[in-house]
């Protein structure tokens, strides 16, 4: 069975101010050449590439009413339904710096102040948008006020109602909410070495690490290793994708892109060869470009046909 009805949430968005230079300065001044202010947020980000794919998105989360302009904006632009919940102050701006090398610097700022009210709104909106749709994309950081106890508690409840729910989070958020049964995780390499305390330094060690999650009953786990590929578990057996060697522009929103991929895949019903070499071959695509969206049809018929997917065997 296909669906297009897809709900992302984005408990902690952000404002991103985009500046590209030649090279970081670090304690001196630095000249950006360009720079862009837009819309952002990991489960944002997810419901830009989703809504391009064609999926029908709600978004939902929490907004600071100070300045939800440019969020209004981009939600009319991609004609998805808006139910973020307003909370007093101001959305958060983080500044990402691309230096001329491809590498990236991310000042993230805390967010906005979470009441007890605004959990409970959230909540109510949470669980109304869940008699009506099954999948379920949870992205990003937490606002204060939000612990991981309660994101878990969420993720928990959405799983004892048969609901399909991607987690993307990280550090303490992730460690919670692996505990809650998510039906689909995507730490990158750096978060799955945090997550279980050493350094993954290959393929086959970032493997030995996801078994240790596949103890949590989690159905899928896919873990990003930037150019080096994709690897997911799911009941058992491993898939490995490797991308074609893309000019690297950004990797800004590049994991966002990899779990809208898996999600609409998922949603459409694609077998799961055909799942993992479209999910990665979008990814691969968005490191391209300065931030998120679906390119030509062409260009990713294209570049689908340049992933190479096969089987992982783990050495013992």
């Amino acid at each position: 069975m296909t669906t297009k009805k897809v709900v992302t949430i984005t408990l902690n968005p952000a404002l991103d101010l985009t500046g590209s230079l030649d090279s970081l300065n670090q304690g001196s001044v630095s000249l950006v050449k360009s720079g862009s202010l837009h819309a952002a947020g990991k489960g944002v980000n997810v419901a830009k590439v989703l809504s391009e794919l064609g999926a029908e998105v709600t978004v939902t989360g929490f907004l600071g009413k100070d300045n939800p302009e440019l969020f209004s904006q981009l939600f009319d632009d991609i004609d998805a339904h808006n139910a973020f919940v307003e909370v007093e102050g101001a959305t958060r701006i983080n500044v990402k710096l691309v230096e001329g090398n491809g590498k990236v610097s991310d000042i993230n700022f805390p967010g906005v102040q979470v009441t007890q009210n605004d959990i409970e709104r959230f909540e109510g909106t949470l669980f109304e948008l869940a008699k009506h749709h099954d999948y379920f994309v949870i992205a990003g950081s937490l606002p204060q006020g939000v612990s991981p106890q309660l994101c878990a508690t969420w993720i928990k409840k959405l799983h004892a109602l048969d609901k399909k729910v991607l987690f993307d989070s990280s550090r303490a958020a992730l460690a919670a909410g692996l505990e809650a049964q998510p039906w689909l995780i995507k730490p990158n390499d750096e978060e799955l070495a945090e997550f279980v305390g050493r350094p993954l330094n290959n393929a086959n060690e970032c493997q030995q690490a996801a078994h240790e999650l596949a103890n949590k009953s989690i159905e899928n786990i896919v873990v990003s290793m930037g150019e080096q590929g994709v690897m997911w578990l799911n009941k058992g057996q491993w898939l490995f994708a490797k991308p074609p060697t893309m000019k690297v522009v950004s990797t800004v929103g590049a994991g966002d892109t990899l779990v809208a991929g898996l999600c609409w895949g998922h949603m459409q019903g694609m077998d799961k060869d055909k799942l993992l070499r479209f999910s990665t071959a979008l990814s691969a695509l968005a490191v391209s470009q300065v931030g998120v969206g679906v390119p030509s049809q062409a260009l990713l018929e294209q570049t689908i046909s340049q992933v190479e997917v096969q089987p992982t065997i783990m050495s013992k």
